[in-house]
């Protein structure tokens, strides 16, 4: 499955785009649970285009290079409803060589264990002050049927995830 093909579907069906604009979202709102680089960005939209999802209209620009805004065709709009709504099985967990090192980490020194967990911390701590940065440009919970609801959702449920697991280092490190 080509997963990537749905996220930019996704990001196109909410408003059409450039490819500049793509990386960009890429890089801030998805950054958090979907990555992809331009070398992967630019291939897909080649393809969608080749096969009907979207289409794009040329815009001459005075301040740069000229760029196409990809706008999501019928045929897209079928085929990432379609996707939407069909039931995958869950994802392996993926792998984290953090809580692998964790497993063995009873091989460490003492000391080393604790700064190897007090810098695992700090680490989650800032990410999470990163995360609630962002939650800030929310400056109301968003309805369902608001179109950054989903974001709202996913950035909600990311922070929950690192404090879940700022809790759990914590938990470890009073074990020690």
């Amino acid at each position: 499955m080509r997963t990537l093909k749905y996220a930019i579907l996704g990001m196109i069906h909410q408003k059409p785009m450039t490819g500049y604009d793509l990386m960009q979202e890429f890089e801030s709102t998805l950054n958090e649970f979907w990555s992809a680089s331009h070398s992967q960005i630019y291939p897909e939209l080649k393809k969608l285009t080749e096969e009907g999802c979207i289409t794009y209209t040329d815009h001459v620009s005075d301040k740069g290079p000229n760029s196409k805004i990809y706008t999501i065709t019928e045929k897209g709009t079928e085929d990432f409803l379609a996707w939407l709504m069909k039931d995958e099985d869950m994802m392996k967990t993926p792998k984290d060589s953090f809580r692998l090192r964790v497993f063995f980490s009873q091989n460490m020194d003492p000391e080393e264990r604790k700064d190897f967990f007090t810098r695992q911390c700090l680490q989650h701590k800032k990410r999470l002050a990163h995360l609630k940065e962002n939650q800030k440009k929310f400056n109301h919970v968003p309805k369902a049927d608001e179109e950054d609801f989903g974001d709202y959702l996913v950035l909600m449920g990311a922070i929950m995830r690192e404090e879940s697991t700022i809790a759990w280092i914590e938990k470890c490190m009073k074990m020690l």
